[in-house]
């Protein structure tokens, strides 16, 4: 008994330790863990990430990037790149070369391992002949309207094509023409013969092989007839030694089939694995490529890299961080259950980043001249700005100051209600940076509106100073008069004002568009510091405004920053109401 009892307790420390090593895996690093453990496929580990060339990468896509390349990273194994480059109409290298870029600007490298589903267009051709050969595949003259009318329902068993039982070497004879192009597209396609009557619709004769005419951007014109992704996606994992084909929840019953073309070529030393999880969807956020598309080639925005777009590259632009994307994909997770994820948290992800690495400036985005009367005229001093205090050793950087400033309009008011603590007649402010003011008197126009603030200053109260000291209950940001540069602000809001646009299909997705998307604000003011140092990729926190970057248009004659994100989540508050 003693041995027994010996025996068990060793067990429960083993599995003890084993529960701590793989204490906070998700569900899929759990099976990938366990069949390493298992010395399964001879230990390797060999993801893929197998995008479309069609379109642009978007957020869901950076999931999927996430977890390919990280659970490679995690374990030690290698993540490949493959396009799926099996329909020619749709894809093109422009593609190609933004998902490149896409997924190293996320911080991936899939080295050597750049494939294509191309590269085995002739052993999947050689296959679909052998399963042709051995009366598994035929070639199917009906229409694709036919077809999906005779797959029955999933209550109600499919109708076997007229055409099913053709002899081996009549489907052979059509099919080879089929690829000589003798037949236009859509009149025959290649089916396997599996079973109409499956309780799964993809295995009642799925269609392995169409007729496409139109020229492929790697083949040319080789081939007239291109494979569909349920045949071509498990064998080019196998052709290339993936071990684990992860995807998203929507290939749950495609992976029946996906395993059954696998067991055409697999043999016990080895066999891909798939592996589902849940999709990324985001609220005020539409991922089908095809609407993405549709915005684009109708001009409703102004590119895949538009900043309003959940494209990668329209993220990048917009002045999103990798770290912030991946920050945020992390903390959502992977799970076996779909769920509509909230904007607001990733742009929380951003705000968090942002506010470790950007740079504090000062910019005006909707001015009004205060002039500081008992300044002396002429002349200007220097005063210092940290860059980040949340980032230690970030340096100051100087900023002039002078009699005239601008200030934001919004932040006076001639007759405030309670707790305004900003600028107004008889009261006092502080300049962020520089002097407290009072407010003496206004200048209007004709028409009433006010062209200038007339202020004193104390001189006593700048930084280092006893009076600095001084308390007053606000701060504004400013910049001065005679040194701002002029430049434009693009402010960018949530694309869509449904919070689920996919859970109105009766509704036109264009008709959910945000109108106030895009606002364009021209004139705006900011600090020398800012126009010395706009380059491409440089992140700005207009102090009290937001975050910013210079867009990809902007050059040093015409500035224009775009910004990233709001300081704080107004949005929701704005909904609510």
């Amino acid at each position: 008994m003693a041995e027994i009892k010996s025996n068990n307790n060793q067990l429960d420390d083993a599995q003890n330790a084993e529960s701590q090593e793989t204490k906070g895996f998700n569900f899929v690093e759990e099976i990938v863990y366990n069949d390493l453990k298992d010395g399964k496929n001879g230990g390797r580990l060999n993801t893929r990430f197998p995008p479309e060339p069609n379109g642009y990468l978007h957020i869901g896509h950076a999931k999927a990037i996430c977890m390919d390349f990280g659970i490679a990273e995690k374990f030690g194994g290698t993540c490949n790149l493959r396009f799926d480059d099996t329909n020619p109409v749709k894809e093109d290298v422009e593609y190609v070369d933004s998902i490149r870029e896409d997924i190293k600007w996320l911080g991936f490298d899939w080295g050597n391992r750049e494939y294509y589903a191309s590269d085995y267009f002739p052993q999947l051709f050689d296959l679909a002949v052998r399963l042709i050969k051995e009366g598994k595949a035929y070639v199917d003259d009906q229409t694709s309207e036919e077809i999906a009318a005779q797959k029955g329902t999933p209550t109600t068993p499919g109708t076997e094509s007229p055409y099913r039982n053709r002899t081996p070497e009549e489907n052979l004879d059509l099919f080879m023409r089929m690829n000589a192009g003798e037949f236009e597209e859509g009149s025959r396609v290649l089916r396997a013969k599996i079973d109409m009557s499956s309780s799964n619709m993809h295995f009642r004769d799925p269609i392995m092989y169409r007729i496409i005419k139109h020229p492929h951007h790697r083949t040319g014109t080789k081939w007239k007839v291109y494979p569909m992704y349920d045949f071509a996606h498990g064998q080019s994992d196998y052709f290339e030694g993936v071990t684990h084909s992860i995807c998203t929840l929507e290939f749950v019953p495609h992976r029946p089939l996906y395993d059954y073309f696998v067991d055409e070529l697999a043999d016990e030393s080895y066999r891909p694995r798939q592996i589902e999880f849940n999709r990324l969807n985001l609220t005020y956020t539409v991922m089908s490529k095809r609407k993405l598309l549709q915005l684009v080639k109708e001009g409703l925005v102004a590119g895949w890299d538009d900043p309003r777009m959940p494209t990668i590259s329209g993220m990048r632009r917009r002045g999103f961080t990798p770290r912030s994307i991946r920050n945020f994909i992390d903390r959502i997770g992977y799970t076996k259950y779909e769920a509509l994820n909230s904007v607001s948290l990733l742009e929380y992800a951003v705000r968090e980043d942002l506010n470790s690495i950007a740079t504090r400036v000062m910019a005006v985005i909707n001015p009004v001249k205060v002039v500081i009367t008992n300044y002396p005229e002429g002349k200007t001093e220097t005063v210092e700005m940290e860059n980040n205090p949340e980032q230690e050793g970030s340096g100051m950087h100087q900023m002039p100051f002078s009699r005239e400033i601008y200030i934001e309009r919004e932040d006076f008011m001639e007759n405030p209600p309670k707790k305004f603590f900003r600028l107004a007649p008889g009261g006092e402010v502080r300049l962020k940076g520089a002097y407290i003011i009072k407010c003496e008197d206004v200048v209007k126009d004709a028409d009433g509106n006010i062209t200038e603030i007339h202020c004193t200053y104390d001189p006593e109260t700048r930084s280092g100073l006893p009076g600095s000291q001084r308390k007053v209950k606000g701060t504004l940001h400013w910049v001065s008069a005679a040194h701002a540069v002029d430049a434009t602000a693009r402010l960018y809001d949530r694309l869509f004002n449904v919070e689920n646009p996919a859970a109105e299909p009766d509704r036109d997705f264009r008709e959910m568009l945000n109108p106030d998307s895009l606002k364009v604000v021209k004139g705006i003011k900011v600090e020398p510091f800012v126009a010395q140092n706009a380059t491409p990729g440089t992140k700005f926190q207009f102090q009290r405004i937001g975050y910013f970057t210079p867009d990809l248009d902007s050059t040093p004659d015409n500035l224009i920053f775009n910004r990233t994100i709001a300081l704080k989540d107004s949005w929701e508050k704005e909904q609510k109401k």
